[in-house]
């Protein structure tokens, strides 16, 4: 980490539960969170409050920074604002500025090994990423690995159609022939033999490696969820089972098959049959034994990367993090293997504090090379 004092950057935060920050001697100093921004008024208060952040302090701002996505609003005023004051606007990718935000919240000196894990956030491939291991220090970072990905049938009308992730899963697992059968009553046969055929010929069907599409699918499995009104309702609903069973067994084993493969990438393919032949008196039972073996997956895959990378700490991200059985378990693991664990606080671990992870990381690049700022961050950046 660069001990250099860090410069003033303004951060505009990204998409969802938008608030932005201004990053005055590596203290933050926030705004309102304005709500997501796809409402206009959230974008107009996401205005308001940066032009409040800049008339409240003095110094010059040295950068903005945003979110690596280019249609968010966010990020277009980041640019915009950015020219108008003559300094860099200074991507920083999503699940990057997650842990960078854990990193900036509790002052850790030093590399750590990160867990960013959340709906989606754009990487810096061009994919939807979500769920992400990182190495990061400072400006410098890596993506170790990441969940093996799942299809999104229909794209981003999978994200709201839980039965569309399970049937991805399905697929994934060589059994897309029931496809069609399975979730016929559901989405009815025309839309579920549809959806078979545009993932048999992977037509409209982009990849993602989200955490919450993986709880999307077993809450589709497991028929918790078919179709969601909210945001995270299906990991909601998946969660709730898992926590009644748990309370009346709390010694429930979890779930076998889990694997890391070659590529570094954590496989929960294996997990889901027992999610899918679960009869209707098995889903409390299957969802908390998914729970369990997806924490501690996550667990001892952060492990190795600690003990691979010399690094006794590890930080939590993204509004995954929210699901209470998924955090504490991950989190008595990891501390067992003799590693600090630490997680948001102030903002908790969703996207309303993403703006800190970003302006940290933009002051540390600008404090390391102020002369070559780059705009855009590649990967692996070290």
């Amino acid at each position: 980490m660069n001990t250099a004092p860090l410069p003033t950057v303004l951060a505009c935060g990204a998409w969802l539960k938008n608030a932005a920050c201004l990053l005055v001697d590596g203290a933050p100093v926030w705004s309102a969170v304005h709500g997501d921004l796809s409402d206009p008024a959230a974008c107009a208060a996401l205005e308001a409050s940066v032009e409040a952040l800049l008339a409240g302090h003095g110094a010059p701002i040295a950068a903005v920074a945003h979110d690596l996505h280019p249609d968010f609003f966010s990020t277009q005023l980041a640019v915009q604002l950015a020219a108008s004051l003559g300094v860099p606007a200074v991507g920083v990718q999503h699940h990057h500025a997650h842990i960078a935000a854990v990193v900036a919240e509790h002052r850790i000196d030093g590399p750590v090994i990160g867990l960013a894990l959340d709906g989606v956030g754009l990487g810096t491939d061009g994919q939807a990423w979500g769920g992400e291991l990182l190495w990061v220090d400072g400006a410098l970072w890596q993506r170790l690995g990441h969940l093996l990905p799942l299809a999104l049938p229909g794209g981003d009308r999978a994200a709201r159609e839980p039965w569309r992730m399970a049937a991805s899963a399905l697929h994934a697992m060589g059994r897309g022939e029931q496809i069609a059968s399975r979730f016929a009553s559901q989405a009815g046969e025309a839309v579920a033999a549809g959806v078979q055929q545009m993932l048999a010929k992977n037509l409209n069907c982009p990849a993602t490696s989200s955490t919450g599409r993986w709880f999307d699918a077993a809450a589709g499995a497991l028929g918790l969820s078919v179709r969601q009104a909210d945001e995270a309702q299906a990991a909601i609903a998946l969660e709730a089972a898992a926590a009644r069973w748990l309370a009346q067994y709390p010694d429930t084993a979890p779930l076998r098959g889990a694997v890391i493969d070659t590529q570094n990438r954590l496989d929960l393919r294996g997990l889901m049959p027992a999610l899918f032949d679960a009869g209707a008196d098995g889903v409390d039972a299957a969802a908390a034994g998914f729970h369990l073996a997806l924490a501690d997956a996550l667990a001892d895959w952060a492990t190795q990367a600690a003990q691979e990378r010399g690094s006794r700490d590890v930080c939590l991200g993204g509004g995954c993090f929210f699901n209470g059985i998924l955090r504490e378990r991950v989190t008595t693991r990891l501390q067992a293997a003799a590693l600090r664990v630490h997680r948001p606080l102030d903002k908790g671990c969703g996207d309303a504090g993403l703006a800190l992870g970003q302006a940290w990381v933009a002051a540390q690049q600008l404090a390391a090379t102020p002369q070559n700022i780059s705009s855009k961050e590649t990967e692996p950046c070290v």
